[in-house]
């Protein structure tokens, strides 16, 4: 391994560097620095975050950059806001000790016009997102003119967020004679499109294999029902009693939901997410690099770019449906060659998502067992003790407070104190896991297919639960009607709590059962049903219950039969007087 010397790098960024703890450089600085300081190299670097990207071009164009001139000779662009403050300080800590080298960010979300104004003062290197940097173009602040080298960090994840456009304008707007260095974890075809549109005669520097997950971070999934998955996050986290981790939903409402209940809980936990202001995602963000949050519950979008030392797990909450948007999750922790995991909390839907990644990624995934309550307080217990036995005690503090507490503990024996002090450190585990929902896992092989397969053969013969019974609905897939829709629209049109079982759903039509006792209520409440201008239409879903039900034929007998219906449920019998004869019976009482 050749050192930061052998690479070429200046003596004032190793100066810089070392003052860092940089030592020796990473494979893909090893590979990238020498070829970047040459003239008209154009690089693609496919490698993990983590793997020290950021040195291996920031390094070679510091380097490039003629400090005795004032405008603009490199641009790196960055998906987010988050990764763009990241790389800047980075580079200002690199080049620390070269005069006259300025660096400066421009992203969205921050006053234009203080921008504005210090990029007229100059800046050799401009690192931005964007919209961003587009805007000072139109305004003809940005001077592109003399940039030599162009850097796309996360170029995926900038063209998974519809940067493609942006990123096309400002190549069109840089000189032809330049270094285009696309650095990349994943290589899409959106990559190769504009590795032929814009680069020259590239060299393509692969760290690892292309689109593979870190070699530091394993794989392991819980399978749980879907009903059971946050109480699977508690019994995670709580087995790992240092956890600090991002928990990755799939949605903005998810991740506060998720968030709002880990709080409740009493977890040291913050959301981000896209309804958050700019300033609230600084702070949270701050928070959780100075490890004051313990979990930050994610979007994919609002974690976009975010570069955080010393993560121990990526907690996937739901799976993405694009496996590059999980390599970019699981990225987040492994990093500088420290172990990693990814954790995935996964129902029985989600397996062939789990393969499916297996496959992309080129490694296999660990099928775990959700610890058990007693697993759970024991290791609590274990790292409560840790904490008292680490515990720093400042003696000139706490002296002038000890007679005072020595005379009200007197009264307790040293096994006492012990007991208290481990009880108020984890008593809160204990409490909860003595009466702990149980989550059932559901097996893979065995009873999930048992289940499914007497689902299939349930559905196919288009019998009803016992004590239920199947009926029609004219609405189904095609119309936007779901379960969600139909259950509404029993709500809406049958007065009462009407328990509604299985449904099934088809595109043109779907099938619902009901207790026994409620079908002649449905069916007759839902005549008057619409959907729009389009009758509702609920019937009989087997033939069999069709011929055996024998309806009123008139006003009157319906009218009797609702009545005959009533007094049933308030308790009257055959035997109790009914209103005419109450009142042949007063008649009777006055002749």
């Amino acid at each position: 391994m050749k050192t930061f010397k052998e690479l070429g790098v200046c003596p004032e960024i190793r100066h810089a560097i070392e003052a860092l703890g940089f030592e020796m450089p990473m494979p893909i600085q090893e590979e990238v620095i020498p070829y970047l300081l040459g003239v008209g190299n154009d690089v693609i670097a496919l490698a993990q975050t983590g793997t020290g990207k950021t040195a291996a071009y920031g390094l070679p164009i510091l380097q490039k950059i003629d400090t005795e001139k004032r405008h603009t000779q490199a641009i790196v662009l960055s998906p987010t806001r988050e990764l763009c403050l990241q790389i800047t300080n980075d580079l200002k800590d690199f080049s620390r000790y070269i005069d006259g080298l300025h660096v400066m960010a421009v992203y969205g979300g921050a006053n234009i016009e203080t921008q504005i104004r210090s990029l007229k003062k100059g800046a050799q290197v401009i690192v931005a997102t964007p919209g961003r940097l587009i805007d000072l173009m139109h305004r003809g602040v940005a001077q592109l003119g003399h940039v030599e080298n162009v850097i796309l960090d996360e170029a995926d994840e900038m063209l998974n967020m519809g940067f493609s456009e942006d990123i096309d304008e400002i190549l069109e707007g840089v000189p032809q004679e330049r270094n285009t260095l696309l650095f990349s974890a994943t290589m899409s075809k959106e990559i190769e499109a504009i590795a032929r549109n814009y680069l020259h005669d590239y060299k393509e520097i692969v760290v690892g294999s292309r689109n593979e997950g870190a070699e530091s971070v394993n794989h392991i999934y819980y399978m749980v029902h879907a009903k059971d998955k946050y109480l699977a996050l508690k019994r995670i986290v709580d087995y790992f009693p240092r956890i600090y981790a991002i928990v990755f939903c799939r949605t903005r409402l998810e991740t506060q939901e998720v968030a709002d209940l880990l709080i409740r809980d009493g977890y040291n936990a913050e959301s981000l997410h896209g309804d958050l202001s700019q300033q609230q995602r600084d702070l949270t963000m701050q928070k959780f690099r100075q490890h004051n949050t313990q979990l930050l519950v994610a979007t994919d979008v609002a974690a976009r770019g975010l570069d955080v030392d010393d993560l121990t797990h990526v907690i996937n909450y739901g799976l993405p449906d694009d496996v590059e948007l999980y390599t970019h999750r699981s990225g987040r922790t492994g990093r500088a060659g420290k172990r990693g995991t990814s954790l995935c909390i996964i129902h029985t839907r989600e397996k062939s998502k789990v393969r499916q990644i297996e496959r992309t990624i080129g490694k296999a995934f660990e099928a775990a067992t959700l610890p058990e309550p007693k697993e759970i307080c024991t290791k609590q217990l274990y790292n409560a003790i840790d904490k008292l036995e680490r515990m720093e005690v400042n003696e000139n503090e706490i002296a002038p407070f000890l007679p005072e507490i020595f005379r009200k503990l007197e009264w307790l024996s040293k096994e006492d104190i012990v007991k208290r002090v481990v009880s108020n450190a984890f008593g809160r585990f204990l409490t909860y896991y003595a009466n702990a929902p149980q989550i059932e896992q559901p097996s893979e092989r065995t009873g999930d297919k048992q289940k499914n397969r007497e689902q299939r053969n349930r559905r196919k013969s288009h019998t009803a639960e016992e004590g239920y019974k199947r009926l029609f609905i004219n609405f189904g897939k095609r119309d936007n009607f779901y379960a969600r829709e139909i259950i509404n629209l029993i709500n809406r049109y049958v007065k009462g709590k009407i328990e509604v079982g299985r449904i099934d759903l088809t595109q043109n039509c779907s099938f619902f059962e009901v207790p026994e006792n409620d079908v002649e209520l449905v069916m007759q409440k839902m005549k008057r049903a619409k959907v729009g201008d389009r009758r509702v239409v609920v019937d009989w879903a087997d033939p069999a219950d069709a011929e055996n039900d024998v309806k009123p034929r008139n006003r009157r007998e319906r009218r009797k039969g609702m009545v005959e219906r009533k007094n049933k449920k308030r308790g009257y019998t055959d035997s109790t007087p009914n209103k005419q004869e109450k009142k042949d019976d007063w008649r009777q009482f006055f002749k």
